[in-house]
């Protein structure tokens, strides 16, 4: 592992590490908050994960996270969304797809295949990562997301009972292999067979009987991607049929930017801190 930087932040570490993936095929680059209370043993871990055309940086720069979590002792783990580098396939003039558009599913058709594996990446490979490598209790896992990287939450968690105390996002994207800006990039990585996208869709796995206790999204009414992409009413339709508790708060004024993640930011680290004990 190699430590590209480190700083220190409400007396706890922010830093920014990279390593090699196997998953990916090649080198990833995430981003780790340690609170205060890391100095005397292990602390619970709460995972973000990113929207369209993210890095790991633009929560650390914009979601203003530190203070909740050095306060309520939570480590904050961010991976980026998507395999990078020269010998990665990419649509360079598609921001919905390829670099920063990893949809954290695994890829099943070439040439993405050999590197867009961010299921894998994010529930497996870097978990064990951090694990040896940080003083974090990997008992005590929660995991939250904005956009593509609420979906992503949400899915991961639904198809690993167990593994989160508690998920919630910030305008996920609730059906995306219906809406228009994620459904040409699950057939592009999926290929042609739908049945196979339902894996990665968050409504689709609860109509298949996957569940979570409970589920927190805030959602901005302005949001210029409300209707055709996110569809959040969806989500609460298969929940209420699913029996599954859904917090869903739609705010006023707000739209899909870090003004509106960052208002709530604190908000959503309490609510999981509450869940991980």
């Amino acid at each position: 592992m190699e430590t590209l930087s480190i700083a220190k932040s409400f007396e706890g570490m922010q830093g920014i590490y990279r390593h090699r993936s196997d998953a990916c095929q090649c080198d990833m680059t995430f981003a780790v908050f340690l609170p205060p209370q890391a100095k005397d043993g292990p602390v619970p871990l709460l995972w973000y994960l990113s929207g369209l055309t993210c890095t790991h940086q633009n929560v650390m720069d914009k979601g203003e996270y530190r203070r909740a979590a050095a306060e309520l002792g939570v480590a904050i783990i961010c991976p980026d969304t998507s395999p990078r580098g020269d010998h990665v396939p990419d649509e360079k003039d598609n921001w919905q797809f390829g670099s920063g558009a990893g949809f954290y599913l695994d890829a099943t058709e070439q040439p993405w295949s050999a590197n867009y594996n961010m299921a894998t990446y994010v529930a497996a490979e870097l978990p064990e990562f951090v694990a040896a490598n940080f003083p974090v209790d990997m008992q005590r896992q929660s995991i939250f997301g904005h956009s593509m990287g609420g979906h992503g939450a949400i899915t991961l968690a639904l198809k690993h009972p167990g593994r989160f105390k508690s998920v919630s996002a910030f305008a996920p994207i609730a059906r995306p292999i219906v809406a228009g800006w994620s459904r040409p990039a699950f057939q592009k990585y999926l290929g042609d067979n739908e049945k196979a996208w339902r894996a990665y869709d968050s409504v689709a796995l609860i109509e298949d009987g996957h569940r979570v206790a409970e589920l927190l999204v805030d959602q901005g009414k302005a949001d210029g991607f409300l209707d055709d992409g996110l569809r959040p009413w969806l989500l609460e339709e298969a929940c209420a049929k699913a029996g599954i508790p859904l917090q869903l708060n739609m705010r006023d004024g707000y739209d899909h930017s870090y003004f509106f993640i960052s208002t709530f930011m604190t908000d959503h680290i309490a609510w999981h801190a509450q869940r991980l004990g």
